[in-house]
């Protein structure tokens, strides 16, 4: 106790600018104000203030000290001030945004269950493909399926993320199911295509991830269309477990090529600050990632 009233009595005397200012702030004698520098200098065993009787000046080794003080304190201050607001009751408005077809299946369906423990906090759901500016669109928090590279966001992850090859049994009765990567170019390959440009299928081959272009006679840059084509048999179609899971348990589709699967891009909540980040934000962020880890949450979706 007695270390941390000396280092906080530092950061006040340079932030007040003397030590009578800072012994009035605190309500006690400038010579307790002192005592405490003294204390610490010695402590430290470096001169930390040049001290005369009309002005302070920092040493270099002070200037040093005092941003590692100030920080140290800031962090404080926000660890007292998260202890503080988990104890408060969540409240607000919050702007979510998630891909449309994720959103629809894994977040507009929670979201009932998520108002009713916090009945202060409103919501909005934004579905949409795009990757949206969370600044600049006023968004509280986004869920993304990516490998994430943008450092000015925090993100949490929710869930794993698998993706498996799958087409319907009557389609593979037919056509006959690949054994190798080399079967693809025999086959009908639903992929996602935009403006002419495919992003590519990716899988493990041999210990080493490989992106193919794959050749179909259909594209189309909605993933629900390609799914859609896939259970009426059109084809083959590379998606996301957590679309294709509730058809994969029923037998409407079949898994392929399982032995060459790369593992996914996984599901991210991302926002855009952590310190002083609103408790409607953390609450709705805790209660994806607790409900997505329950070990039956993914089976009860897909039926």
């Amino acid at each position: 106790m007695g270390q941390f009233r000396q280092i906080s009595t530092f950061v006040e005397v340079v932030s007040k600018g003397s030590l009578s200012a800072a012994a009035r702030a605190e309500g006690i004698a400038p010579a307790m104000i002192g005592r405490r520098l003294d204390a610490l200098e010695a402590r430290l065993g470096v001169k930390l203030l040049q001290r005369t009787t009309r002005k302070l000046a920092l040493t270099n080794e002070g200037a040093a000290f005092l941003e590692d003080c100030q920080r140290i304190l800031a962090e404080l201050e926000d660890a007292e001030s998260a202890v503080a607001e988990r104890s408060a009751r969540a409240s607000g408005h919050l702007m979510i945004s998630a891909p449309a077809g994720f959103g629809r299946q894994h977040v507009a369906p929670l979201l009932p269950s998520f108002l009713a423990e916090h009945r202060d906090v409103q919501c909005t759901l934004n579905l949409n493909d795009r990757v949206v500016d969370l600044i600049g669109e006023g968004v509280d928090v986004a869920i993304r399926i990516a490998s994430l590279s943008d450092s000015n966001l925090v993100s949490v992850k929710l869930a794993d993320n698998e993706r498996v090859l799958v087409a319907a049994p009557a389609y593979l009765k037919r056509y006959g199911e690949p054994k190798t990567l080399a079967d693809l170019s025999r086959h009908n390959c639903l992929a996602i295509s935009s403006e002419g440009s495919q992003r590519g299928w990716t899988f493990r081959d041999g210990g080493k991830i490989v992106t193919l272009k794959v050749t179909g006679n259909m594209g189309c840059n909605d993933g629900q269309v390609l799914h859609d084509w896939a259970l009426a048999g059109k084809g083959l179609a590379w998606r996301s477990m957590w679309e294709v899971g509730s058809e994969i348990e029923s037998g409407q589709l079949q898994t392929v090529l399982d032995q060459y699967s790369a593992p996914g891009n996984d599901i991210y909540a991302v926002f855009a600050q952590r310190r002083h980040l609103p408790l409607r934000i953390r609450a709705f962020v805790d209660f994806l990632r607790h409900t997505y880890a329950q070990p039956d949450y993914w089976r009860k979706a897909w039926k």
